[in-house]
């Protein structure tokens, strides 16, 4: 799993992260609330855990500015704060799970797993788009367009795949770059119109939308 920690906390952040590296994970860090908003709308990451008690933005402000923004990403709240109103809190405001400080490694592993499972499940279902003319099977990873079935390179999946998942919303280069290639990627953002001219080539030239300034997405 790609995984987003956001704690403010180093002698708490460090060992979470080398534990969570050390299972098999990749681990982004980010130390207050507001870098950590940021690097969850970038997109790419299977859950973001997230401390409460954090400078600039609060976890449950964090929590609630994703999901008011229809952000699907699983969010573990990891915080010391047990009292049951607390709790509510951060599940109304959508988070999928809630563990108190001190937590064992297991159990946290185990959390990630389980919303994970359910995050995929929820996206099993076939997206159509483009008024029907394509499919996305996005448990699959199958395309199909007009019927027949489309061969993406994994990385052209990656692109549609974001593009359908979130129908109707205007990508940035820089913010697709970030969410197909990773915050890491050194290239230049150019790279993006490259790919979605792989895909219109694939498809059709009015299956995906361009416009300056406001970037690329579907009809």
């Amino acid at each position: 799993m790609r995984l987003l920690l956001v704690e403010d906390d180093a002698r708490i952040a460090l060992p979470t992260a080398r534990a969570l590296t050390d299972a098999g994970h990749q681990v982004d860090t980010q130390s207050d609330g507001v870098r950590g908003l940021d690097a969850a709308r970038t997109g790419g990451y299977d859950a973001l855990l997230l401390d409460v008690m954090l400078p600039g933005y609060s976890g449950f402000e964090v929590a609630r500015r994703l999901r008011a923004e229809q952000h699907p990403v699983p969010i573990v709240f990891l915080t010391a704060r047990d009292a049951l109103h607390d709790r509510v809190e951060g599940l109304d405001l959508g988070g999928d799970a809630y563990l108190t400080k001190p937590f064992e490694l297991p159990e946290l592993l185990a959390t990630l797993r389980a919303i994970v499972r359910r995050s995929e499940t929820a996206r099993s279902a076939q997206v159509a788009f483009v008024d029907g003319r394509g499919l996305l099977d996005a448990r699959h990873r199958q395309v199909w367009w007009e019927g027949e079935s489309v061969g993406l390179t994994a990385r052209e999946y990656a692109l549609l795949e974001t593009l359908v998942l979130t129908q109707g919303r205007w990508f940035t280069r820089d913010e697709l770059l970030s969410r197909v290639w990773g915050p890491q990627f050194g290239g230049e953002g150019r790279v993006v119109d490259v790919y979605i001219s792989y895909l219109r080539r694939k498809l059709s030239p009015e299956a995906l939308l361009s416009s300056r300034g406001l970037g690329y997405r579907l009809p």
